[in-house]
């Protein structure tokens, strides 16, 4: 069911650290042909700090745990790429479609293949204004046991609405060198982490703990804010505009997310873009010393 890349299976024969990557941001976050860039640098980045990168898609209806170079060029460049959440995977994998995979389901997959850590750019969550509109993400960490880092819920989203959903399924949060819950593009959404952590180790003995425990049964959200974010006031500006956009163009569903995040960088100049740069790769940074913390 699934194919490993050479170097993947590689780490997993030797137990090395290996860190999953979603590949929707690749076809659907940032433009081309940045996108592709910022993929193999983000790999890079993962194999300069010792860990192996296992970026995940399905094509032609198979899952790949690990991109070949030519396969992570046609998840970028290729229009006929979709994106699958985990609901999709069974339709991908039976229409023989290729796809992007989701923050739930590169989870699902990750989880599948034996992978703990996990690294993404920002959480899908609760919906402005739709209680009932809610992202599989919020699901998968309910149910998925695996670390995911993250730099927040984005700042599109109904934060406090998410954070009280993560709550209720009894997900941890974890920030990284803060009490304050990040917003995405913010370094700070206006909301506490209650629990803070301060090096990979500390993570590592949480998640050991949480299995001698039986408490494994969600995912640990590490909250990880950006370094350099957006101007705030640019920021809440951009987003009031882009939401009344998306709302008179009658856009809804899974399509609201791209639609917003084109906005931003459109509407920014390319700030947005800058910082969702460095988000997934200081991220991906972090995901690879947990990983090597938790062997």
């Amino acid at each position: 069911m699934i194919k490993y890349s050479a170097e993947v299976l590689a780490a997993r024969s030797a137990r090395r650290p290996i860190v999953a990557l979603e590949s929707t941001i690749i076809s659907h976050g940032l433009p081309r042909p940045k996108n592709l860039e910022v993929a193999t640098e983000v790999e890079e980045i993962v194999r300069a700090a010792g860990a192996v990168p296992a970026t995940i898609a399905l094509i032609d209806g198979v899952i790949h745990v690990g991109l070949e170079p030519n396969q992570l060029d046609r998840i970028a460049n290729d229009d006929n790429v979709i994106k699958a959440s985990t609901r999709d995977l069974a339709i991908v994998q039976a229409t023989q479609q290729s796809a992007a995979t989701t923050v739930a389901a590169t989870a699902h997959i990750a989880h599948l293949a034996e992978i703990s850590v996990f690294a993404t750019g920002g959480l899908g969550g609760v919906h402005r204004g739709h209680s009932y509109d809610e992202s599989a993400d919020l699901i998968a960490l309910a149910q998925i046991p695996i670390v995911i880092v993250c730099a927040g819920v984005k700042s599109i989203l109904d934060i406090p609405g998410t954070l009280e959903r993560l709550e209720t399924f009894g997900v941890p949060v974890l920030g990284y060198r803060t009490n304050k819950f990040p917003g995405f593009y913010l370094t700070d959404s206006g909301h506490d982490i209650e629990h803070r952590v301060d090096t990979p180790e500390q993570i590592s003995k949480i998640w050991h703990n949480r299995f001698a425990l039986k408490t494994d049964i969600t995912a640990i959200v590490i909250a990880n804010p950006v370094d350099n974010q957006m101007d705030p006031v640019t920021h809440n500006q951009i987003l009031e505009n882009g939401l009344k956009a998306s709302q008179d163009h009658g856009i809804a569903g899974k399509a609201v997310t791209p639609f917003l995040l084109e906005y931003f960088h459109t509407q920014s100049e390319g700030e947005s873009l800058r910082v969702n740069i460095e988000i997934i790769k200081s991220n991906a940074l972090l995901a690879s010393e947990i990983a090597i913390a938790l062997l």
